[in-house]
């Protein structure tokens, strides 16, 4: 069986190599005081391969770290698909596990997903197939350093996303009255103070800086949403659908923020 536990599909730094450190670039920008090209460790990228100013990011300027979940990716490449084998200890395999990590990572995401689909009840009718996607998928991630370089990551989202949107259309069917959609809705900044959204397809939608203050989110589908500096102060995302820890990290809130059960609230949230 897949090993789909929480804790397999959640970042452990403890046993990563740093790859998301050193694999992924990133430009100077507000999230980033420096650029840094991919392949090029970060400056704070201690021997061991500890971040050495983890605990002071976002005061540092380093605020895209506080926002980013490999999804476990990082540990599977590092003791699995490499054989706990780093690239300091073997740097002719850097290069590849550079490129191997982000695949493994998207398809962590989708495992991510589809494990959450498979704990809805209301979604029962394609459990069977969530099932095999699942298994599928695993069976990807599991794959060698070569077939994981060839693999279409894009195909295999092709193939998983009908079951995510069918499990989405059967369980937002349970919010009452006419499933609404803001499907890839340009909603930056907006003012959605108290909005009734529950239920809503929001897959994709631009929340940037949105005031989302007391919205009932409960219910809505927000894979692929983005939450950048969106207010949730008081707003309700019980049950919501395919939430992510990045997108919380990256929004604003605090304690009356009603969260899905398994969610941290952020630490940068006041309280």
């Amino acid at each position: 069986m897949p090993d789909t536990r929480e804790s397999a599909l959640r970042g452990d730094c403890a046993n990563c190599f740093g790859l998301c450190c050193v694999a992924l670039p990133f430009a100077r920008s507000a999230d980033f005081p420096v650029s840094k090209a991919s392949g090029e460790p970060c400056r704070n990228l201690r021997e061991d391969f500890r971040c050495g100013i983890h605990e002071r990011l976002r005061p540092s300027g380093y605020q895209g770290c506080t926002v980013y979940d490999c999804f476990g990716a990082g540990q599977r490449v590092s003791q699995v698909t490499f054989g706990g084998v780093s690239w300091r200890e073997a740097p002719e395999t850097a290069r590849r596990m550079y490129e191997v990590f982000p695949v493994v990572r998207q398809l962590h995401e989708l495992l991510r997903y589809l494990t959450g689909a498979l704990a809805l009840r209301t979604a029962r009718p394609v459990h069977p197939e969530l099932r095999a996607a699942l298994a599928r998928v695993e069976g990807l991630a599991a794959g060698t350093p070569a077939d994981l370089e060839r693999l279409d990551v894009a195909a295999v989202r092709t193939q998983v996303n009908p079951l995510l949107l069918r499990t989405s259309e059967l369980v937002r069917a349970t919010a009452g009255g006419r499933p609404k959609s803001r499907r890839g809705a340009d909603l930056m900044g907006k003012r959605l103070r108290g909005a009734k959204l529950r239920g809503t397809d929001l897959r994709g939608a631009l929340l940037i800086a949105a005031d989302l203050t007391g919205a009932d989110l409960s219910l809505t589908d927000l894979i692929g949403a983005d939450l950048r500096d969106a207010d949730l102060s008081g707003a309700d995302l019980t049950d919501a659908l395919f939430l992510t820890q990045p997108q919380l990290n990256s929004a604003r809130g605090n304690a009356a923020t009603r969260l899905p059960e398994g969610f941290d609230r952020p630490a940068h949230w006041p309280a």
